[in-house]
């Protein structure tokens, strides 16, 4: 197979994947192997002959892996408004708005974003129980990113 015979090889068989959807190539023949791996750092591609040797080659500018499927969460998502910070209580000694398990009515206070100073209270827009809180208290919120999960009545 030529494209083990060098460095030159390695390069075309990289440039061939270009464009593609193709992340991950490994081919063999008897004990030899080659794997490109988009995951890798960029520009590294091991070769194994018949031990894992890597293989210094100029490859394609690394694609960012697609992120593992997170476990499908069911219910109803409220999302944020706007973009701020989001704080899940009135103030840094209150309790927080709600927990996972607390029944929520629609138009009730979930938790706080604040945004250009200004504090914004956001409500429920389903009645039901709170089963997942997917913002962190104090961080940064994006709009439209999922804050709650509502399983509705």
């Amino acid at each position: 197979m030529e494209f083990f015979d060098d460095l030159r090889g390695l390069r075309r068989l990289i440039k061939l994947l270009e464009g593609t959807d193709v992340n991950e190539l490994e081919i063999s023949e008897g004990e030899r192997t080659v794997r490109i791996s988009r995951g890798a750092p960029a520009g590294t591609v091991y070769a194994t002959v018949p031990a894992p040797v890597p293989v210094a080659a100029a490859a394609p500018a690394a694609a960012a892996p697609a992120p593992a499927a997170a476990p499908e969460i069911k219910g109803h998502f409220v999302t944020s408004p706007m973009v701020g910070t989001l704080y899940r209580a009135p103030s840094p000694d209150s309790p927080a708005y709600v927990e996972v398990g607390d029944h929520v009515t629609k138009g009730q206070v979930l938790c706080i974003i604040e945004a250009m100073k200004l504090m914004n209270e956001i409500e429920a827009d389903a009645s039901g129980r709170i089963v997942k809180i997917l913002a962190e208290n104090g961080q940064p919120v994006e709009y439209g990113e999922d804050l709650f999960v509502i399983d509705p009545d």
